[in-house]
């Protein structure tokens, strides 16, 4: 939910006005709606390319997840894990639009420990696949857009550790 949809939900749950800060908070929030939808387009368009170099440097890192007996071995594994890094790469972008981390803990946290744990899938190496996400995807912004990305992946990878 946005900055916006809280304060006027909050304000109306209290049968109010929204405050001078909270209309300040919404200043603040439009002023970086530029920002927020460059940065949102430039992952989207370069989801492929964030996602094979994220994937090359996972498996550098963890070469026994596509080893025999990994999890990630296999085409049809494999796969499935290409597939998971466009998703949270998504869930950031989410989270970017909206100036909130609130979409990705509602859309994408909510049980993640024990949905990997479930499929046998470590958890400590998809924290370590996000933070592979976050140096790719951050490596095609420009510094002061990739210091307003990084949260969004940094709260991923602490809610993964």
């Amino acid at each position: 939910m946005s900055v916006v949809s809280q304060v006027i939900l909050k304000a109306d749950d209290d049968l109010r006005y929204p405050s001078s800060g909270e209309l300040k908070n919404i200043q603040s929030f439009l002023q970086t709606g530029e920002q927020r939808i460059r940065i949102v387009t430039t992952l989207a368009e370069g989801e492929k390319k964030i996602v094979e170099q994220a994937s090359k440097q996972l498996w550098k890192l963890h070469p026994d997840y596509i080893a025999p007996g990994g999890n990630a071995y296999g085409q049809k594994q494999r796969s499935q894990c290409i597939r998971d890094y466009g998703w949270y790469l998504r869930l950031v972008t989410y989270g970017v639009l909206a100036g909130d981390k609130g979409p990705i803990e509602q859309i994408g946290l909510i049980g993640v420990r024990d949905m990997y744990n479930s499929l046998g899938v470590p958890v400590a190496g998809m924290a370590d696949s996000i933070v592979a996400l976050k140096e790719a995807a951050l490596s095609r912004l420009s510094a002061k857009d990739a210091a307003a990305a990084a949260p969004y992946f940094d709260y991923i990878i602490q809610e993964m550790s």
